[in-house]
Protein backbone atom coordinates (compact mmCIF):
# COMPACT_ATOMS: atom_id res chain seq x y z
CA UNK A 1 0.00 0.00 0.00
CA UNK A 2 1.53 3.35 -0.75
CA UNK A 3 1.94 5.74 1.92
CA UNK A 4 2.18 9.23 1.80
CA UNK A 5 5.30 11.07 2.50
CA UNK A 6 5.82 11.77 5.93
CA UNK A 7 5.32 15.59 7.48
CA UNK A 8 8.54 17.54 7.74
CA UNK A 9 9.89 19.20 10.90
CA UNK A 10 8.17 22.41 11.94
CA UNK A 11 10.45 25.47 10.96
CA UNK A 12 10.34 29.09 13.14
CA UNK A 13 8.86 32.17 12.23
CA UNK A 14 11.65 33.71 10.10
CA UNK A 15 12.78 30.15 8.31
CA UNK A 16 8.80 30.38 7.45
CA UNK A 17 8.82 33.23 6.01
CA UNK A 18 11.88 32.96 4.08
CA UNK A 19 10.11 29.78 2.72
CA UNK A 20 6.96 31.57 1.77
CA UNK A 21 9.63 34.16 -0.24
CA UNK A 22 10.91 30.91 -2.27
CA UNK A 23 7.74 29.14 -3.18
CA UNK A 24 6.37 32.92 -3.94
CA UNK A 25 9.36 33.01 -6.43
CA UNK A 26 7.84 29.34 -7.88
CA UNK A 27 4.91 30.88 -8.07
CA UNK A 28 5.90 33.58 -10.13
CA UNK A 29 8.39 31.35 -12.22
CA UNK A 30 5.18 29.65 -13.82
CA UNK A 31 4.74 32.77 -15.59
CA UNK A 32 8.03 32.15 -17.56
CA UNK A 33 7.21 29.27 -18.47
CA UNK A 34 3.71 29.83 -19.47
CA UNK A 35 3.64 32.89 -21.50
CA UNK A 36 0.15 31.71 -22.31
CA UNK A 37 -0.82 33.04 -18.86
CA UNK A 38 1.15 36.48 -19.13
CA UNK A 39 -0.63 36.88 -22.29
CA UNK A 40 -4.07 36.62 -20.11
CA UNK A 41 -3.09 39.11 -17.61
CA UNK A 42 -2.15 41.72 -20.32
CA UNK A 43 -5.14 41.05 -22.89
CA UNK A 44 -7.91 40.63 -20.64
CA UNK A 45 -7.47 43.85 -19.16
CA UNK A 46 -7.76 45.92 -22.75
CA UNK A 47 -10.47 43.52 -23.23
CA UNK A 48 -11.96 44.66 -20.65
CA UNK A 49 -11.57 48.64 -21.13
CA UNK A 50 -12.14 48.62 -24.58
CA UNK A 51 -15.37 46.45 -24.55
CA UNK A 52 -16.70 48.58 -21.83
CA UNK A 53 -15.72 51.75 -23.03
CA UNK A 54 -16.95 52.14 -26.58
CA UNK A 55 -19.76 49.25 -26.10
CA UNK A 56 -21.26 50.93 -22.75
CA UNK A 57 -19.57 54.55 -22.95
CA UNK A 58 -21.70 55.81 -25.43
CA UNK A 59 -25.40 54.73 -23.89
CA UNK A 60 -24.53 55.62 -20.03
CA UNK A 61 -23.00 58.96 -20.04
CA UNK A 62 -23.47 60.08 -23.52
CA UNK A 63 -19.68 60.43 -24.41
CA UNK A 64 -17.00 57.61 -23.83
CA UNK A 65 -14.58 59.90 -23.09
CA UNK A 66 -16.64 60.91 -19.92
CA UNK A 67 -17.45 57.41 -18.95
CA UNK A 68 -14.30 56.10 -19.03
CA UNK A 69 -13.49 58.47 -16.73
CA UNK A 70 -16.31 57.24 -14.20
CA UNK A 71 -15.91 53.35 -14.96
CA UNK A 72 -12.29 53.00 -14.79
CA UNK A 73 -11.85 52.46 -11.49
CA UNK A 74 -14.40 50.10 -11.47
CA UNK A 75 -12.78 48.01 -14.34
CA UNK A 76 -10.06 48.02 -12.00
CA UNK A 77 -12.16 46.39 -9.56
CA UNK A 78 -13.54 43.93 -12.24
CA UNK A 79 -9.78 42.96 -13.13
CA UNK A 80 -9.17 42.11 -9.70
CA UNK A 81 -12.17 40.45 -8.98
CA UNK A 82 -11.38 38.10 -11.96
CA UNK A 83 -7.64 37.58 -11.40
CA UNK A 84 -8.33 35.83 -8.14
CA UNK A 85 -10.41 33.29 -9.53
CA UNK A 86 -7.30 31.68 -10.87
CA UNK A 87 -5.77 30.53 -7.65
CA UNK A 88 -8.46 28.18 -6.46
CA UNK A 89 -7.80 26.56 -9.73
CA UNK A 90 -4.31 26.19 -9.38
CA UNK A 91 -4.29 25.23 -6.23
CA UNK A 92 -6.73 21.86 -6.76
CA UNK A 93 -4.76 21.12 -9.51
CA UNK A 94 -1.63 21.37 -7.83
CA UNK A 95 -2.82 19.08 -5.04
CA UNK A 96 -4.43 16.67 -7.71
CA UNK A 97 -0.76 16.22 -9.40
CA UNK A 98 0.76 15.41 -5.92
CA UNK A 99 2.50 18.41 -5.74
CA UNK A 100 1.83 19.15 -2.38
CA UNK A 101 2.57 15.56 -1.43
CA UNK A 102 6.15 16.46 -1.86
CA UNK A 103 5.85 19.34 0.22
CA UNK A 104 5.42 17.62 3.10
CA UNK A 105 8.43 15.80 2.84
CA UNK A 106 10.71 18.97 2.93
CA UNK A 107 11.46 20.75 6.10
CA UNK A 108 9.33 23.89 5.59
CA UNK A 109 6.94 25.51 7.31
CA UNK A 110 3.34 24.39 6.76
CA UNK A 111 2.05 27.57 5.96
CA UNK A 112 4.45 28.35 3.05
CA UNK A 113 2.95 26.59 0.19
CA UNK A 114 -0.58 28.29 1.05
CA UNK A 115 0.79 31.90 1.42
CA UNK A 116 3.53 31.71 -1.16
CA UNK A 117 0.88 30.86 -3.66
CA UNK A 118 -1.06 33.80 -2.83
CA UNK A 119 1.64 36.35 -2.59
CA UNK A 120 2.51 35.18 -6.03
CA UNK A 121 -1.02 36.06 -6.76
CA UNK A 122 -0.26 39.70 -5.81
CA UNK A 123 2.57 39.70 -8.47
CA UNK A 124 -0.14 38.82 -11.15
CA UNK A 125 -2.81 41.39 -9.80
CA UNK A 126 -0.53 44.36 -9.99
CA UNK A 127 0.29 43.69 -13.23
CA UNK A 128 -3.31 43.62 -14.72
CA UNK A 129 -3.82 46.82 -12.63
CA UNK A 130 -0.81 48.81 -14.15
CA UNK A 131 -1.86 47.11 -17.82
CA UNK A 132 -5.33 48.78 -17.03
CA UNK A 133 -4.15 52.17 -16.26
CA UNK A 134 -1.57 52.08 -19.13
CA UNK A 135 -4.80 51.26 -21.50
CA UNK A 136 -6.82 53.76 -19.92
CA UNK A 137 -4.30 56.61 -19.56
CA UNK A 138 -3.96 56.06 -23.47
CA UNK A 139 -7.49 56.54 -23.85
CA UNK A 140 -7.82 59.52 -21.93
CA UNK A 141 -8.36 58.43 -18.30
CA UNK A 142 -7.03 61.39 -16.29
CA UNK A 143 -6.00 60.83 -12.85
CA UNK A 144 -6.82 64.05 -10.71
CA UNK A 145 -4.72 63.41 -8.13
CA UNK A 146 -1.05 62.76 -7.02
CA UNK A 147 1.12 59.94 -6.74
CA UNK A 148 0.71 58.97 -3.15
CA UNK A 149 -3.28 58.70 -4.01
CA UNK A 150 -2.63 56.76 -7.27
CA UNK A 151 -0.08 54.42 -4.67
CA UNK A 152 -3.11 54.36 -2.27
CA UNK A 153 -5.30 53.38 -4.60
CA UNK A 154 -3.42 50.30 -6.29
CA UNK A 155 -2.70 49.30 -2.29
CA UNK A 156 -5.91 49.21 -1.84
CA UNK A 157 -6.54 46.84 -4.94
CA UNK A 158 -4.01 44.51 -3.89
CA UNK A 159 -5.61 44.09 -0.20
CA UNK A 160 -8.98 43.55 -1.76
CA UNK A 161 -7.52 41.13 -4.21
CA UNK A 162 -6.06 39.72 -1.37
CA UNK A 163 -8.68 39.00 0.71
CA UNK A 164 -10.56 37.84 -2.52
CA UNK A 165 -7.86 35.11 -2.55
CA UNK A 166 -8.65 33.32 0.28
CA UNK A 167 -11.63 32.84 -0.22
CA UNK A 168 -10.70 31.33 -4.02
CA UNK A 169 -8.40 29.57 -1.96
CA UNK A 170 -10.95 28.26 0.07
CA UNK A 171 -13.01 26.71 -2.79
CA UNK A 172 -9.93 25.66 -4.65
CA UNK A 173 -9.30 23.08 -1.42
CA UNK A 174 -13.34 22.11 -1.30
CA UNK A 175 -14.08 21.71 -4.45
CA UNK A 176 -13.12 17.70 -5.94
CA UNK A 177 -12.56 19.35 -9.18
CA UNK A 178 -10.02 21.93 -10.30
CA UNK A 179 -11.91 23.36 -12.35
CA UNK A 180 -15.13 23.64 -10.43
CA UNK A 181 -13.39 26.06 -7.98
CA UNK A 182 -13.15 28.47 -11.52
CA UNK A 183 -16.57 27.51 -12.36
CA UNK A 184 -18.16 28.90 -8.64
CA UNK A 185 -16.58 31.13 -7.67
CA UNK A 186 -17.72 33.05 -11.21
CA UNK A 187 -20.94 32.77 -10.18
CA UNK A 188 -20.34 34.56 -7.24
CA UNK A 189 -18.22 36.95 -8.70
CA UNK A 190 -20.30 37.61 -11.62
CA UNK A 191 -23.21 39.07 -9.51
CA UNK A 192 -21.26 41.01 -7.05
CA UNK A 193 -19.40 42.77 -9.89
CA UNK A 194 -22.66 43.74 -11.82
CA UNK A 195 -24.78 44.72 -9.06
CA UNK A 196 -22.51 46.86 -7.74
CA UNK A 197 -21.51 50.47 -8.71
CA UNK A 198 -18.81 49.54 -11.05
CA UNK A 199 -20.17 50.67 -14.07
CA UNK A 200 -23.22 52.56 -13.73
CA UNK A 201 -24.16 54.99 -11.31
CA UNK A 202 -26.03 53.75 -8.44
CA UNK A 203 -29.15 55.99 -8.60
CA UNK A 204 -29.91 54.96 -12.11
CA UNK A 205 -30.63 51.03 -10.41
CA UNK A 206 -34.13 50.91 -8.64
CA UNK A 207 -34.66 51.25 -5.77
CA UNK A 208 -34.85 48.00 -3.81
CA UNK A 209 -31.21 47.20 -5.64
CA UNK A 210 -29.74 50.20 -4.30
CA UNK A 211 -30.09 48.91 -1.10
CA UNK A 212 -27.85 45.63 -1.85
CA UNK A 213 -25.26 48.03 -3.77
CA UNK A 214 -25.12 50.70 -1.19
CA UNK A 215 -23.42 47.60 1.40
CA UNK A 216 -21.84 45.62 -1.75
CA UNK A 217 -17.78 45.29 -1.07
CA UNK A 218 -17.49 46.57 -4.50
CA UNK A 219 -19.11 49.37 -4.27
CA UNK A 220 -16.85 50.51 -1.60
CA UNK A 221 -13.72 49.79 -3.23
CA UNK A 222 -15.02 51.65 -6.32
CA UNK A 223 -16.00 54.42 -4.83
CA UNK A 224 -12.71 54.94 -2.88
CA UNK A 225 -10.78 54.23 -6.37
CA UNK A 226 -12.90 57.10 -7.29
CA UNK A 227 -11.92 59.61 -4.84
CA UNK A 228 -8.23 58.46 -4.83
CA UNK A 229 -7.74 59.24 -8.37
CA UNK A 230 -10.63 61.82 -9.56
CA UNK A 231 -10.70 63.28 -6.27
CA UNK A 232 -14.18 63.55 -4.11
CA UNK A 233 -15.01 61.14 -0.69
CA UNK A 234 -12.49 59.12 0.27
CA UNK A 235 -12.53 58.78 4.24
CA UNK A 236 -16.25 57.06 4.66
CA UNK A 237 -15.42 54.86 1.53
CA UNK A 238 -12.33 53.51 2.60
CA UNK A 239 -13.24 53.34 6.00
CA UNK A 240 -16.08 50.76 4.38
CA UNK A 241 -13.45 48.77 2.48
CA UNK A 242 -11.14 49.01 4.79
CA UNK A 243 -14.07 46.59 7.11
CA UNK A 244 -14.98 44.27 4.19
CA UNK A 245 -11.30 43.76 3.83
CA UNK A 246 -10.35 42.82 7.13
CA UNK A 247 -13.20 40.99 7.46
CA UNK A 248 -13.14 38.42 4.51
CA UNK A 249 -9.67 37.85 5.24
CA UNK A 250 -10.13 37.20 8.95
CA UNK A 251 -13.34 35.11 7.72
CA UNK A 252 -11.29 33.11 5.03
CA UNK A 253 -7.58 33.12 6.01
CA UNK A 254 -8.15 30.39 8.40
CA UNK A 255 -10.82 28.55 7.09
CA UNK A 256 -8.46 28.27 4.10
CA UNK A 257 -5.34 27.45 6.55
CA UNK A 258 -7.18 24.93 8.13
CA UNK A 259 -8.80 23.52 5.16
CA UNK A 260 -5.12 23.49 3.73
CA UNK A 261 -3.51 21.51 6.54
CA UNK A 262 -6.42 19.17 6.65
CA UNK A 263 -5.76 18.64 2.92
CA UNK A 264 -2.05 18.06 3.07
CA UNK A 265 -2.38 15.97 6.01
Amino acid sequence: MTTMPAAGPVTGPFAGTRETLALTRRSLLHLKTNPEEIIELVVQPIVIVLMFTFVFGGAIKGDWRDYLQFALPGMLVQATLFATMRLGTALGTDFKKGVYDRFRSLPIARFAPLTGAILGEMVRYLLSIVVLLIVGALLGFRIQTGIVATLAAVLLLLGFGFAMSWGSALLGLTMRAAESASEFAFLIILPLAFTGNLFVPTDTMPDWLQVWVNINPVTSIADTLRGLLLGGEVARPLLWSVVWIAGLTLVFAPLSIRRFRTKSG
